[in-house]
């Protein structure tokens, strides 16, 4: 469950678009433009409905995966929240997470059993929602389930239950609050909006508050706002809309409506005048957020303002970026973006301000370059990018049916804050059609003045205080309109969750496969849903690959194959790319390289040429270097001020102990002052070693034949060559245990939580037994229903989450379990991780039957919905090459977990001896030092976020 405070509802097409199209730095194109293919027609077809009760309900039928994304929003957010009951949608929306009349437990359980994929639900200012893929045999289930909490949830909503969410959501907003910049958009809302304005306060809402509910109040906010006339439903993927209306009925046509709830007035709040505010925060570079209140979602001047923040910060090439990055080097990264809210939105410039670099000196050229904007207008070559951009990024979201962005939110949140479920047409023809002067004038209007200026600067962090209490005013219910009607019967709900009798099969593409002259291995898996093809050009190497080189090589050389290549200098090569609407990416991992691409079809080839030129010949060039490597350094920093950065800078090196090539921390991104010794010799000799065509494979997923694919590859590839002889990959040998359990602290002061990780290495990915481990893995931490996280977050409420996990590897691979606790219970909770691991592991509360056949079914049965995207097969295949997988693994995988036994779990979760983990817990010193070290765990040491131990203390 999320509150998506901090990635604010975009809006429109921007659902599914913006996220891949204006927040991609993506380099693409031709100086002169080359000949192109048609544009393909890109559209999200619809059928809607609404019932007597006033549900509405679009229907989009998709039958590439037999799944159904089910997603269900609620008219309602924290905007509907009045003084006093702040935070009461958020809230809900956990409570909604509980149990039912008719269905005693966690939601979430009869949806693991059934292979559910992308299950949440968030919460925002606007509204509320809920989501779920479903095998199409589970339909039934998932509409059961989700009309069970809209028209049976009251009888089960008890002071236990609200006790338990409200400490989750409490310790959600001490982990929001607990990492660098985390107390930003309180501070904003509360700047940019009055007293009184509905996004005034936070999603997430005052401790004081939440305190304060009472399960009367729960209880009234419920009736409120939860009923069917205040819902929209949408249905993507394996149906038609005939089926719909049959199930929807069924299901959901019972439910009377609830009262018709008014909205509020649009009220965009526009300021006049500049204000500024300076925040201190435990934070390792200065950050300037500078923002206006602008025009609501729906509107065409929201929609300009889009492409005018691509032009602005939005793109590689961008206009702050070339001025403040590039040729000024005064930042670190800059942005600019706007999201639009159904009361008005939003327009911010953020800027990492670079080490030794005056904040009033980046705000004066930021001004600068808006205003030369504004004034003057932007080319309209940069606005004909910023559409290409845009398209681009909706095409490659409408290949998700649902989840976060994909085709059932548009379609949804168009039908609530427009009425019009296919607005997002209407979106794109304005920008489209979107012209310079109206870019202009549209920042004319809404930019010229007005902003708040919020600087974030390194020191100490303090609690914000809270608003003084208010007494809520009585909650009063308008009367039911008379127009709805729930004449429909309700179906049989005493026998409980209906279980789906069968599943959908698993049908993982075929691969097929070529060999370019160069020597290169290709894997082809057709996916025709979309029209673009993406390629992963995979290299042996990563950041194993370091040991005798300066750590960050790796990750750092492959980080600057994007940053010009050829003939075209950085700024160049990006300009390219984003004419083509491509996105390019290189990057290392423990074990190997690899370089993307994701093509729009009608731009295969000349995509290709920029794609080989970055792959074959980046330019190294030593300006980019230094500015890149300034960068580098700072993230870092960043990396090391958040809890969770620093324990994974610190624990691998624990586990592997000195000389593995896999002691480094596990971003791979090296130290201050190893990525500062780089040199471009050093950069040059790495891509000559480990970027070379012999020993690589090139996987290709999308919309294109072998016969047209090779051919291509062949023009672009075929005579690469390496140069001299491949190095021999480094050998990433087992390593021992350490003898006793150790403790490792790292010191934050000021921390309202503490992040406990425990971790110890395991088999690698290729071990014969990796699967079995995978499994019992889940049992303990791997789910939302496993063990640890139903005892920290559920039963004691101590933590927002405790999950466990393994990090694929050649070689030995780390096992790690983690929590984010409250800091007063970090001692409590570390005594129950380490019984709840030790009884696991030990045997003493071994894997119970209906836990193994659980986690089973999860895997099993989610497996056609987990292969729904080009991306995540393409991800799967590059995995198998990198562990040297037959073609049929994901099959002979779900064969070996349909036939494994209870048995065997337990034994394989004996590859955990508890006797010999170490354990890293970052956290304010002064208050669980002494409590960590009366548990007397094992021994412990106080080292910095570098590894290094303390002294002095």
């Amino acid at each position: 469950m999320s509150t998506p405070q901090t990635l604010p509802r975009r809006g429109a097409i921007l659902a599914i678009a913006l996220a891949a199209a204006l927040g991609v730095a993506a380099p693409l194109a031709w100086a002169e433009s080359p000949p192109r293919a048609p544009q393909a027609a890109v559209d999200i077809a619809y059928e809607q409905f609404t019932l007597p009760n006033g549900l509405r309900v679009v229907v989009h039928t998709d039958r590439k995966a037999p799944i159904v994304a089910v997603n269900l929003w609620y008219h309602v957010g924290s905007k509907d929240e009045p003084a006093g009951r702040t935070g009461f949608a958020h809230l809900f929306e956990h409570l909604m997470f509980q149990k039912t009349e008719h269905h005693d437990g966690e939601f979430f359980a009869p949806f693991e059993l059934v292979g559910a994929t992308d299950m949440n639900g968030t919460t925002n200012n606007d509204r509320t929602n809920y989501f779920q893929n479903v095998p199409t045999t589970a339909l039934d289930m998932a509409l059961w389930m989700e009309s069970d909490r809209m028209g049976h949830l009251l009888g089960a909503v008890d002071q236990a239950a609200l006790d338990e969410q409200r400490g989750v959501v409490q310790n959600e907003k001490r982990q929001g609050q607990n990492q660098p910049y985390g107390q930003v958009w309180e501070v904003l809302g509360k700047s940019l909006y009055p007293k009184g304005h509905p996004y005034h306060h936070s999603v997430i809402g005052s401790m004081n508050d939440l305190d304060a509910a009472t399960l009367a109040d729960v209880q009234q906010w419920f009736r409120a706002w939860y009923g069917p006339n205040n819902a929209v439903l949408v249905l993507a993927g394996d149906i038609d809309v005939a089926t719909a209306k049959d199930k929807v009925a069924r299901y959901f046509g019972h439910i009377p409506a609830g009262p018709t709830m008014a909205q509020p007035a649009v009220d965009v709040a526009r300021r006049t005048a500049t204000t500024r505010d300076t925040l201190e925060d435990k934070v390792p570079q200065t950050r300037i957020y500078r923002v206006w209140n602008v025009a609501e979602t729906g509107s065409e001047d929201l929609e300009r303002l889009q492409v005018l923040a691509h032009v602005l910060g939005g793109a590689r090439t961008s206009r702050l970026d070339r001025r403040l990055l590039h040729t000024d080097r005064l930042v670190d990264s800059i942005s600019a973006m706007a999201w639009g809210g159904q009361l008005g939105s939003r327009f911010m410039i953020m800027a990492n301000v670079r080490d030794g670099v005056e904040a009033a000196q980046v705000e004066a050229a930021i001004d600068e370059e808006l205003m030369r904007l504004i004034a003057e207008g932007p080319d309209a070559g940069e606005v004909e990018r910023a559409k290409t951009a845009v398209r681009a990024g909706f095409i490659r979201g409408i290949e998700r049916i649902g989840g976060f962005g994909g085709k059932a939110d548009a379609l949804a949140e168009c039908t609530v804050y427009e009425q019009d479920p296919g607005c997002f047409r209407r979106s794109l023809d304005t920008i489209a059609a979107t012209t310079p002067e109206q870019v202009a004038a549209v920042g004319r209007t809404w930019l010229a003045a007005g902003d708040h200026v919020l600087t974030v600067v390194p020191g100490e962090r303090r609690e914000i205080p809270e608003e003084p209490a208010v007494t809520p005013a009585p909650f009063e219910l308008p009367a039911v309109d008379a127009k709805f009607t729930h004449a429909q019967p309700q179906v049989d709900r005493s026998q409980g969750v209906p279980v789906p009798e069968s599943f959908p099969e698993l049908a993982f593409p075929a691969l097929e496969r070529a060999r370019l002259g160069n020597g290169t291995q290709v894997i082809l898996a057709r996916r025709s849903d979309i029209p673009v093809v993406q390629m992963s050009y995979e290299f042996p190497g990563g950041y194993a690959a370091d040991q005798g080189r300066k750590l960050g090589t790796s990750g750092f050389t492959m980080g600057m194959l994007d940053e010009g290549a050829g003939e075209l200098r950085a700024l160049e090569f990006a300009e390219r790319a984003e004419a083509l609407g491509a996105v390019l990416s290189s990057g290392a991992s423990l074990d190997g390289g690899n370089a993307y691409l994701s093509s729009l079809k009608e731009n295969l080839d000349p995509s290709l040429a920029l794609y080989a030129q970055m792959i074959r010949a980046p330019r190294f060039d030593q300006s980019e270097i230094d500015r890149v490597k300034a960068t580098w350094i700072a993230g870092i920093r960043q990396e090391k001020a958040r809890p969770n950065g620093a324990a994974l800078r610190v624990l691998p090196p624990l586990l592997y102990g000195e000389g593995h090539p896999y002691a480094i921390p596990l971003s791979g991104s090296g130290t201050e002052a190893s990525v500062a010794a780089l040199s471009r010799d050093d950069l040059v000799a790495f891509h000559r070693d480990w970027v070379r065509p012999d020993n690589a494979t090139l996987v290709v997923v999308g919309d294109t034949t072998l016969a047209e694919i090779v051919p291509a590859l062949e023009r672009h590839f075929g005579d690469w060559r390496g140069t001299g002889p491949a190095p021999e990959l480094p050998a990433v040998d087992a390593v021992a245990r350490p003898a006793s359990p150790r403790v490792f602290l790292i010191d934050q002061p000021g921390a309202v939580q503490a992040n406990i990780f425990v971790g110890q290495l395991v088999p690698s990915s290729k071990d014969d037994g990796a699967t079995r481990f995978g499994i019992a893995n889940s049992v303990l931490g791997g789910t939302f229903t496993s063990r640890l996280n139903m005892n920290l977050r559920e039963d004691k409420h101590w933590s927002y989450g405790a999950f466990t996990t393994t990090v694929g590897a050649v070689g030995p691979r780390p096992w790690i379990a983690l929590a984010p606790v409250q800091i007063d219970r970090t001692a409590d909770a570390l005594a129950e991780l380490r019984r709840e691991i030790s009884e696991y592991a030990s045997g003493e509360t071994p894997a119970t039957d209906d836990e193994v056949a659980k986690i089973q079914a999860t895997e099993i049965r989610g497996l056609p919905g987990s292969y729904e995207t080009a991306s995540s097969v393409l991800s799967e295949i590059a995995a198998m090459v990198r562990y040297g997988r037959p073609d049929d693994y994901v099959e002979q995988r779900r064969a070996e977990i349909e036939a494994l036994t209870p048995a065997q779990v337990r034994e394989s979760a004996a590859t955990i001896d508890p006797e010999r983990l170490t354990w890293v817990i970052v956290g304010d010193l002064s208050k669980i030092e002494a409590p960590v070290r009366a548990l007397e765990l094992g021994e412990v040491s106080v080292v910095d976020a570098d590894g290094n131990p303390v002294t002095g203390r």
